[in-house]
């Protein structure tokens, strides 16, 4: 077979199994110079960072990325530092976050402590809620190998936020502050983002956002952190040591030209990446999601899309004949498109997203069990 561009070598490994990511490192150093480990992948991230370490390479502390690998673990140095955050309990059973959401006060959330991608987590109102609840939680958490039980935490109100760092060996560097769109509660899915160039540096969601990251000791690579613009100020709900997902680099580049791409392979290899910001814009995407479970029969998204400027792509994820469902189902997997646009404000282009959703149909043949 021919060689794909760009890879001239590989090994095979679970990139969520640590030991193995290391071993296959260290195979492939003893055959080529190594400049950085790098992913994207949550999962993957305590693995990439003792990787580096094992092999002398820059990268973040692996100790840091396991503790906000670890929500309980994060909260506690939070709690230690003394960074905005919220009551919370590392709990197992059901009767446990019983006891810890009587304690803490209704409403309450429930989540993995170690999942992502908001798989698991719901808001509980009341005591008669909690047994689904836990058992919605427990189920996600058993998908994935990271046995750090489960958090009941106090809800936290008002809009969700999150700031995009790049840290140079313990100097951080804003790149953007992303304003965030979320589907019903109970559940947390993400519907959309939105960027505006680049944020003040004494933006008060910023200041709790590198707190946090000093309180965890996250001092080197592209992080995200995700906040709640509580009546109270600013909260953190949690740091994610990797690049933000769902496009948010790809907005952060249509909205400010700084590549968080290239700054985070450059942290990788030990070099300073260009973060110098050269336009001050709006970009958003807006994801589209199953209104019922059933079997979608048809996807249309108008072509006159591709006609304006402002509309920087409209793409399909999903394909006629797939079963979809709504949330909570497949989580971020259910999403059937989502589309790109760009304005000089942000209230423009929430318009433009609205107006580029609203164009595209989805037809679904219901099941039995559609809601």
């Amino acid at each position: 077979a021919r060689p794909t561009p760009g890879i001239v070598d590989h090994e095979v490994a679970d990139p969520h199994d640590p030991t193995r990511v290391r071993a296959a490192a260290r195979a492939l150093a003893r055959r080529h110079p190594v400049d950085g480990v790098l992913t994207w992948d949550e999962f993957a991230t305590v693995g990439a960072a003792e990787a580096a370490r094992d092999l002398g390479l820059p990268g973040p502390r692996p100790e840091a990325v396991a503790t906000c690998r670890d929500k309980a673990a994060a909260r506690a140095r939070f709690d230690a530092r003394r960074v905005p955050s919220t009551p919370w309990a590392r709990v197992t059973t059901a009767e446990q976050a019983g006891e810890a959401a009587r304690r803490i006060g209704f409403p309450v959330v429930l989540k993995p402590a170690g999942a992502g991608g908001s798989f698991g987590v719901r808001k509980v109102d009341t005591a008669r809620d909690l047994a689904a609840a836990h058992a919605f939680a427990a189920e996600a958490a058993a998908r994935g190998r990271e046995d750090a039980g489960l958090l009941v935490e106090s809800y936290l109100s008002g809009p969700e936020v999150s700031v995009e760092v790049a840290s140079d060996h313990g100097r951080h560097h804003v790149l953007a502050l992303t304003h965030k769109s979320l589907g019903a509660e109970p559940y947390f899915e993400e519907t959309g983002h939105l960027v505006h160039g680049s944020p003040d540096p004494g933006e008060p969601a910023v200041r709790v956002a590198l707190a946090a990251l000093d309180a965890v000791g996250l001092t080197h690579g592209v992080s995200h952190i995700e906040l709640r613009l509580t009546p109270d100020g600013p909260r953190v709900i949690e740091i994610n040591p990797r690049p933000g997902g769902d496009l948010i680099p790809h907005l952060v580049h249509l909205a400010t030209g700084v590549d968080v791409v290239a700054a985070a392979a450059d942290l990788s290899a030990g070099l300073s990446p260009d973060l110098t910001p050269t336009r001050d814009i709006s970009a958003g995407v807006r994801f589209l999601y199953p209104s019922t479970a059933g079997r979608l029969t048809r996807l249309d998204i108008d072509p006159r899309l591709g006609e304006v400027a402002w509309c920087e792509r409209a793409v399909a994820t999903r394909t006629p004949g797939d079963e979809v469902s709504p949330p909570p189902g497949d989580g971020l997997h259910s999403r059937l498109a989502h589309v790109v646009a760009t304005a000089p404000t942000p209230e423009l282009c929430r318009e433009r997203l609205d107006r580029a959703a609203g164009s595209l149909r989805a037809t679904i043949t219901p099941t039995r069990s559609g809601r």
